[in-house]
């Protein structure tokens, strides 16, 4: 897309290499200080709530991206490992440019999602949005889930649509908000592309139609 060179070749030199790295490290850090010392209350602290941070409190803009979505380690370590399998191979595909950008869309939407419903928003949509692009790109790639099972990335993706509808019918509005800010990242970065798949999928299904229309004609 022309408008992302456009942006690259502007403020290229201001991408974070690795940043999926940083967030899965920074992660593994909250997450163990919390397990070590439940007094901490980093979740209190980091957390994105929309009026501490009217208060003052602005590092929750970012720092609610630490926050692990889970509190068992065996999960952690299989979310974390996702995280920075997906992340990485994004990065590698795309750039850290695009990737930060594609990341820094879905932050932004999340916060506005926290402000309007004025509530608490965590960042586990806006990880999850990563399998919807990784899926897209890479449908056949391989992970091993929970280090034992091989599974392809696209059943991931659509495990993770089934979540988001879910989400969005049954959740709260907080929940349907972030829900549905989560995929607002894929849809600019695909949507010009899935537009065009579906016109071309139409155009497809005209042209049989037509043919077998005019195969019937014949045997008449």
């Amino acid at each position: 897309m022309k408008w992302i060179q456009k942006l690259e070749r502007k403020f290229g030199r201001y991408s974070i290499q690795d940043l999926m790295l940083y967030i899965v490290i920074l992660n593994a850090v909250v997450f163990v200080t919390t397990f070590l010392v439940p007094q901490s209350n980093l979740y209190g602290k980091f957390a994105l709530i929309p009026s501490r941070v009217l208060h003052g409190e602005i590092w929750r803009l970012v720092t609610f991206l630490f926050l692990p979505s889970t509190t068992s380690p065996i999960q952690i370590l299989f979310t974390l490992y996702l995280y920075y399998i997906v992340g990485s191979n994004l990065e590698h595909q795309w750039g850290s440019f695009r990737f930060n950008l594609y990341y820094l869309i879905g932050v932004l939407s999340t916060i506005a999602t926290a402000f309007i419903c004025d509530s608490l928003v965590t960042s586990e949509h806006l990880n999850l949005s990563l399998f919807l692009a990784f899926a897209y790109l890479f449908p056949n790639f391989e992970v091993l889930l929970f280090f034992i099972l091989p599974i392809k990335v696209r059943y991931i993706g659509w495990a993770y649509w089934a979540f988001l509808a879910f989400s969005i019918l049954y959740y709260p509005l907080p929940w349907k908000l972030s829900a549905a800010a989560s995929i607002v990242n894929y849809l600019v970065f695909f949507g010009p592309d899935l537009i065009r798949s579906l016109k071309l999928r139409r155009i497809t299904y005209k042209n049989r139609k037509r043919f077998r229309d005019a195969s019937r004609k014949n045997r008449w």
